[in-house]
Order: C-alpha cells, then sequence, then structure tokens
C-alpha cells in the first residue's frame, strides 16, 4: 500500500510539472493562443517589415518622431493608456504624423489569471484614449510581456480584434548595446518580420533604429506599418 501511495504521488507530480511547464509555455507562446487571431509575423516574398514600438508615450516621444520623420519610416506604436491619459498632446503627435497605434493595455499588467472584467477594462479604457489622439483606423492589441492565457483571448476573439506580437526582438532581455541591438535585429529579420523596440525609455533601443534602418534598407528592406503588412500577406 506504502508504494502505491508513493507511486500515486510520483505520477501527480509529474502531471502537475507537465500541465504547469504547458500552461507557462503557452502564457508565453509569441506564435499561439487559445482563441481569437494572432500574428507574429506575416508570410509574403516582399522584403517588407515593421517596426513596431511598445510603450508610453513619454517624454521622449517628440524625440522618436523626429528620429522617424528624418528617416522617412512609418512605425506601429503600441502605446498604454495611462500614459497617453498623462500625455494626450504625445499620443495626438504620433497620429498626426500618419503612424499607427495599437492597445498595449491602460495600465501595463501581465494579462494572466485575470477576470473578464479586468480584460475589458484595460483594453477599452485605452481603446478610448487612443481615440483621443485623432487615429481612426482599426486597433490592433498587443500584450504586455507578450502574456495571456484564456480570459484576454477570448475577448479579442469575441471583439473580432487582432493580437499582435513579434519575431525579432533585440531588447527585450535589456543590458545590451546600440550595436548589439542592430546586429540582432540584421541577423533575424526576414521578410514579414515584425520588429519589438522599446524606445520609449530604452535611450540603446532608441540610438539603434538609424542603424537598423540603414542596414535593412542596404539589403532591400521596406518598412511598413503592421496594418500594411497584413493587407500584403502572400505579396
Amino acid at each position: 500500500m506504502r508504494r502505491q501511495w508513493l507511486a500515486g504521488g510520483v505520477v501527480g507530480i509529474v502531471v502537475m510539472l507537465a500541465v504547469t511547464t504547458g500552461l507557462y509555455a503557452l502564457m508565453n507562446s509569441r506564435t499561439y493562443q487559445l482563441a481569437g487571431r494572432l500574428v507574429d509575423r506575416v508570410e509574403t516574398n516582399e522584403k517588407l517589415v515593421a517596426l513596431t514600438f511598445d510603450d508610453g508615450p513619454t517624454e521622449r516621444t517628440p524625440e522618436v518622431l523626429r528620429m522617424l520623420a528624418d528617416l522617412d519610416v512609418p512605425a506601429t506604436f503600441y502605446l498604454v493608456g495611462d500614459d497617453l491619459a498623462e500625455h494626450p498632446e504625445y499620443g495626438a503627435a504620433i497620429a498626426a504624423a500618419g503612424h499607427e497605434i495599437g492597445n498595449h493595455t491602460y495600465s501595463h499588467p501581465r494579462m494572466v489569471l485575470v477576470s473578464g472584467d479586468t480584460v475589458r477594462s484595460e483594453v477599452e479604457r485605452t481603446d478610448s484614449e487612443i481615440r483621443r489622439t485623432g487615429y481612426q483606423g482599426a486597433i490592433t492589441f498587443r500584450p504586455p510581456y507578450g502574456k495571456k492565457l484564456w480570459a484576454l483571448p477570448k475577448y479579442l476573439a469575441d471583439h473580432d480584434r487582432t493580437t499582435v506580437t513579434w519575431d525579432v526582438e533585440p531588447d527585450s532581455q535589456g543590458g545590451v548595446t546600440r550595436e548589439q541591438i542592430v546586429t540582432d535585429t540584421l541577423a533575424n529579420t526576414r521578410p514579414g518580420s515584425i520588429i519589438l523596440l522599446h524606445v520609449m525609455y530604452g535611450q540603446e533601443s532608441a540610438a539603434a533604429v538609424p542603424g537598423i534602418v540603414t542596414g535593412l534598407r542596404a539589403k532591400g528592406y521596406t518598412f511598413t506599418t503592421f496594418a500594411d503588412l497584413v493587407r500584403r500577406e502572400h505579396g
């Protein structure tokens, strides 16, 4: 009887570890979610890439917008509702410059083990702030840290919203130099890639943008917004 109890306990632990590992992988997956549409890159033969920025807007916004104007590059900004409410002029400037704006929640929480009401509040309050910028395009969604389980994907699926992740993330681990960010991006970008950068807080990330743009253009790439990239899928 003791051996049977021990064997049952071992099996239970193994099953629990397997479930936990599976849930962790699902929560962090850049390529899959349980409901709705997720896009981490676009299948295309054209050398098109989308440059996307997470967080903010912050006081660095005017500098970022000037840099993009100088480079003649459109970008997709995934903005935080609380930051938009605090700095409406920065959000309006992003919209006025013709860039795409997406939803990155209101308070930037990890969107796992959250209620449906929490998901609704985080998404819809941010949508309202985005519309106050003057932006009129479709609003896609990017989960903070890329994390999601069930409540978030279900809400997005029920409201015909697209989850946008990425396949190139050269600065997510932090502590990297401008040169490392440029090198990593150039090495890993392919047609249809979605590049994630954190230029609103990372000085090295912002400084890397010109090198990324110059390097990818030398390889024949063209920069576009996420929305345009999806429209040209399979091209």
